[in-house]
């Protein structure tokens, strides 16, 4: 299948059949041509972030939508914008091309259309764009539910933060200790004609200048190097754990900070778990890669005394949540995810961080991670765990945290990193 028609295919089922991009893409790629799933990729992420302006276009150059089994005809339309719009290729090629991937589709009868609304497009290219611009809530391109609760959470930011948002996320690498310093890694790369900086935070983490395919980065097969945002990066750190100390990553997949937990601590004695089987399987396959030992285990989180052996010396605790601090990598998160989740997903983070506590050893620590930018599943979530946990204590991450107001909450784009909420909890001894 060619990368337009790909492209709206997955466009229609993230959008009309709620499926999740990314797993899409897994899927579905290889039915593209190897030199096409590139353009394939960055045309349905594209359509996905940037949904409620080309949906608005199409509007203004139809007489009528299609609906029913044609649906899939309207995506192919908002891939043409796409291209027209937001990318470098030539207007007769995005227009042919996407006319062309009508047949893939069986709406060929439909071609004539698709020419003449991606053409019309093309020739209104500045009255589109100026009314666009009189449009704020498509410069926002969020759910309006999600555009409300950010301006209510950070009146200052909001609009650096729904930017930030619909913006391509850079790549961050993480080097393995075990194989390179950072430095040598950062050399290895200008070796291999790769730029990359440094972040100041995370001190493993590299971001590329420009994005490329992992197998090009030196040593990835035999484990020197892994990707991973350098906010999620800061887990390992903010944990410290010990060597030889008992750990649990809960909620662990797919595995990346178990993997940098380990590489920071090899003797560590490791559970990783998760309740999804499915999922464990990119564990699995990120610890045979990397040469790594932990015991992987399908369970509960919400249930340690199903499964739980022994107490633990630390606990990470990356709880379920919106993701809404990673949108810009998984732009289907603006329109899968419901108002009414949050209110769930916060019940079930109280669930888990509750039975999880009573499975740390007093004098232990539990560093609670999510990738959410809403308080209710961050900093008001812990606040309530302090006031109601007798033998919590807050170990604060920066100096002007207090019980009211806990934690580290990351914001999209801070120094180039993903959006990430941390809280250190110590236990009393009795």
């Amino acid at each position: 299948m060619s990368a337009r028609a790909l492209s709206a295919r997955l466009a229609y089922l993230v959008v009309e059949k709620s499926n999740s991009l990314s797993q899409l893409l897994d899927q579905e790629l290889v039915n593209c041509p190897a030199k096409d799933r590139a353009l394939a990729q960055e045309i349905s992420y594209g359509i996905i972030r940037l949904l409620p302006r080309l949906d608005f276009w199409a509007r203004q150059l139809m007489d009528k939508p299609l609906k029913g089994k044609y649906r899939q005809g309207h995506f192919l339309i908002l891939a043409g914008l796409y291209q027209l719009f937001y990318m470098r290729i030539p207007a007769h090629a995005a227009v042919g091309e996407t006319v062309q991937a009508s047949r893939e589709l069986k709406l060929g009868n439909f071609s004539k259309l698709f020419n003449g609304v991606l053409r019309q497009a093309d020739r209104q290219r500045e009255s589109l764009l100026e009314q666009l611009a009189q449009q704020p809530t498509l410069q926002a391109c969020h759910p309006n539910w999600l555009i409300e609760k950010i301006q209510a959470h950070y009146p200052v930011e909001a609009t650096t933060i729904l930017q930030a948002n619909n913006e391509r996320a850079p790549m961050w690498l993480r080097v393995n200790q075990q194989h390179y310093t950072r430095d040598e890694y950062q050399q290895l790369l200008a070796e291999n004609e790769l730029e990359a900086q440094a972040s100041d935070l995370a001190p493993q983490a590299l971001r590329l200048e420009n994005p490329v395919n992992v197998h090009r980065l030196p040593g990835f097969e035999t484990g020197s190097v892994s990707v991973q945002d350098a906010a999620a990066q800061m887990a390992a750190q903010l944990l410290d754990a010990q060597p030889g100390e008992v750990i649990l990553d809960a909620c662990a997949a797919p595995g990346g900070k178990t993997c940098h937990l380990l590489e920071c601590q090899p003797t560590l004695q490791l559970t990783a778990i998760d309740i999804d089987e499915h999922r464990l399987q990119r564990v699995r396959e990120n610890l045979a890669r990397l040469q790594l030992n932990a015991d992987v285990l399908a369970a509960d989180a919400s249930q340690p005394e199903q499964w739980a052996q022994q107490p633990f010396d630390r606990i990470l605790l990356d709880a379920p949540c919106s993701a809404t601090g990673v949108i810009r990598r998984h732009p289907d998160i603006k329109w899968l995810r419901r108002a009414d989740d949050i209110t769930s997903l916060a019940h079930l983070q109280w669930q888990i961080l509750n039975a999880l506590w009573q499975w740390l050893k007093p004098g232990g620590t539990l560093l609670y991670a999510t990738c959410s930018i809403l308080k209710e599943e961050n900093s008001q979530q812990i606040s309530r765990f302090l006031t109601e946990t007798a033998d919590a204590q807050l170990l604060a991450i920066h100096d002007d945290e207090t019980v009211q107001q806990p934690g580290w909450q990351i914001l999209p784009g801070q120094q180039q990193m993903d959006g990430f909420y941390y809280a250190r909890l110590f236990k009393r001894p009795a």
